[in-house]
């Protein structure tokens, strides 16, 4: 079979994979071809997420056209507090709180709900003329000048580059025999949007209970979105719970702080779990998103993770192409995975290390970090340093990250 010529293809249509088809279509002009190829383009799944997106990915988003699209339904986080306490503990005391600015008027972070911002990319996608496929990356061969792509309709097509962004469960990783280095929790996190009586003002509230974080996050219209961790086993027990039974679980949990609280739209328990690919490359291939890694939601970094290894491929590619080098050749291949290897080893490490210090009975643990938690809320500068790297801020950032066009 005759093959179809391109520069990159894609597969997995999620948000690092559009994003990255955008900031390479954008940077380097109609004449650079890309295919995104996943079958969830035609037939979007339901989820019930929302996400904090970063002052940092949000620059890029901007960058890229796509925030005006998000925008109008996006909630600033304009303050944090974090509690520490046992479940049935009448007073949950407040030990650390963070302003919600990385600069004035600019939060350093804001909820979008997951299907808008997929809506928003995939929109913007077609109207830059990418070429979207509904349909799956089957097979691939890793030549020295080429990578020859099979699609699940037959297709084929030579490309400079494959990047496998088709998440948690890549069949392109393992193709590439490339191993993931993890363990799982033995946690999953109860998703799902709840309405409320009381205006939140943008706050967020991360209560820590023995079994894990209970996240409230806002979200605009009175509502918020929650991550509920639990041990799997509770978690399958409270998501299977008829209507008032969940009811009562929750209220146990959020409290009536901002009045009567009705869960809203499904509830979905996700497993969660560490997981670093060995490697982001191989020939001619780069892993980025889930494919490359899986953290703890405690912090609120998976999608942001994602979004910033699209941003760094894509300079890397940008770079290349404009002096005329092979873009999938082992130099920008290398330059994108020490990128991003560094980053994503800091915050799966300290995902991991917040969760076991925290996902825990020990009433010694609970007397240390209390303290610890109080020390760094009465030190203005270290928690000025925490903001900025949870808003995407610190270290070598990418171009697209700090607002400016490749």
């Amino acid at each position: 079979m005759t093959a179809e010529r391109t520069n990159v293809v894609i597969a997995g249509g999620g948000f690092a994979g559009l994003a990255l088809a955008l900031a390479l279509r954008q940077s380097l002009g109609p004449s650079f071809g890309v295919v995104v190829a996943d079958p969830a383009i035609a037939r979007p799944a339901v989820d019930a997420r929302a996400s904090a997106i970063a002052a940092a990915t949000r620059r890029m988003l901007e960058t890229l056209g796509v925030w005006p699209a998000v925008a109008p339904t996006a909630q600033d986080i304009l303050d944090m507090v974090i509690t520490d306490s046992r479940l049935d503990d009448a007073v949950r005391p407040v030990f650390l709180t963070f302003a919600g600015e990385v600069a004035p008027g600019e939060p350093f972070a804001q909820m979008v709900e997951n299907g808008v911002l997929l809506k928003a990319l995939t929109e913007r996608a077609r109207v830059d003329g990418i070429d979207l496929r509904a349909t799956s990356v089957t097979e691939y061969e890793a030549n020295p000048q080429t990578v020859r792509v099979t699609l699940a309709d037959g297709a084929v097509i030579e490309a400079s580059l494959l990047v496998a962004a088709d998440g948690l469960r890549s069949r392109l990783r393992d193709l590439a025999g490339i191993t993931v280095v993890g363990w799982e929790y033995g946690q999953s996190a109860i998703v799902t949007m709840v309405k409320h009586e009381r205006e939140h003002h943008g706050r967020a509230t991360e209560h820590f209970l023995p079994a894990g974080p209970f996240a409230i996050l806002p979200l605009t219209d009175n509502r918020a979105s929650l991550v509920w961790v639990e041990t799997t086993e509770e978690a399958r027990r409270i998501v299977a719970l008829p209507d008032e039974g969940f009811q009562g679980e929750l209220e146990k949990r959020f409290g009536l702080h901002l009045g009567e609280l009705e869960a809203v739209g499904p509830r979905q328990a996700y497993p969660l779990g560490l997981g670093v690919a060995r490697s982001f490359v191989a020939d001619r291939l780069a892993l980025i998103g889930d494919a490359a890694h899986r953290v703890h939601p405690i912090a609120g970094q998976g999608l942001n993770l994602g979004l910033r290894d699209s941003a760094a491929l894509a300079e890397a590619v940008a770079d290349t192409a404009r002096l005329g080098l092979d873009i999938g050749g082992p130099d920008v291949l290398e330059r994108y995975q020490r990128w991003r290897r560094f980053d994503t080893m800091t915050m799966g490490l300290a995902t991991d290390g917040l969760n076991r210090l925290f996902s825990n009975r020990s009433d010694v643990l609970r007397l240390v970090r209390d303290l610890g938690l109080g020390l760094v809320d009465r030190a203005p500068v270290l928690k000025r340093v925490f903001v900025r790297e949870a808003a995407g801020l610190s270290g070598e950032v990418p171009k697209l990250l700090k607002g400016e066009a490749l």
